[in-house]
């Protein structure tokens, strides 16, 4: 998801899969795929130092009962960030390489963070954005619903506590939630502020589509909340 010192302590280890029922309920491990090592979250032979500091992401939308937009983020997880919540949410989102589309990138992370494809339909391009860390992140938006509760996440081995020896496993993402607009805006990564107020801006107010390029995901995972 994210992995610099101002995000997230990056984690060289085994990927696992892992679900969180509620919002706000334990973790528990699930069957997953094979472990993966090295990298940022397991992804990829580089070192910390080689991996570039773009990330490509999704952000998901949707109109509630009353008519209002609502946004779905997700909540990094591992001891850094624990006791963080207003400005510590993101968008589901990962790195990727020189060689990588970061379209299909964004589209592989969601599936990655959440357990499931993001929903068919037109993506809305809304640009990069500069976070504190100085990492890019390039994201599109896509209107659907999704059910946070069937929502599963890769995990992630490190060291912990520092310097003890022992390796402990923890959510890459360990939370997930719809947002209003309002309520996105105290609860995401500053460097991302922008990406909400683009989106509210493209759409209308009407959950409209705006610029969009091809793309989708599984149509059944478009009546599940996000």
């Amino acid at each position: 998801m994210v992995c610099n010192a101002k995000e997230q302590p990056p984690h060289l280890g085994i990927r696992h899969h892992v679900v969180f029922r509620t919002h706000f309920s334990p973790i528990t491990l699930a069957p997953g795929p094979p472990p993966l090592v090295g990298g940022c979250a397991g992804r990829g032979p580089e070192s910390e130092a080689a991996l570039p500091r773009v990330s490509a992401g999704l952000l998901l939308y949707r109109e509630n009962a009353a008519g209002e937009i609502e946004v779905l983020l997700v909540h990094p997880g591992g001891p850094f960030w624990a006791r963080k919540d207003a400005g510590a949410w993101s968008i589901p989102k990962g790195e990727y390489g020189e060689r990588d589309d970061p379209a299909a990138r964004a589209e592989e992370e969601f599936a990655e963070e959440l357990g499931r494809r993001a929903p068919a339909g037109p993506r809305i391009d809304l640009g990069e954005v500069r976070q504190a860390g100085g990492k890019r992140v390039r994201a599109w938006a896509v209107r659907g619903d999704f059910d946070t509760r069937r929502a599963t996440s890769n995990s992630f081995e490190m060291e912990w506590p520092p310097r003890s020896g022992e390796q402990r496993s923890f959510p890459e993402v360990d939370k997930a939630a719809w947002f209003s607009l309002d309520e996105a805006r105290v609860k995401v990564l500053a460097g991302q502020l922008p990406l909400l107020d683009r989106l509210d801006a493209s759409i209308g107010g009407d959950g409209g589509t705006g610029d969009s390029i091809g793309g989708g995901g599984d149509e059944g995972d478009a009546r599940r909340e996000p």
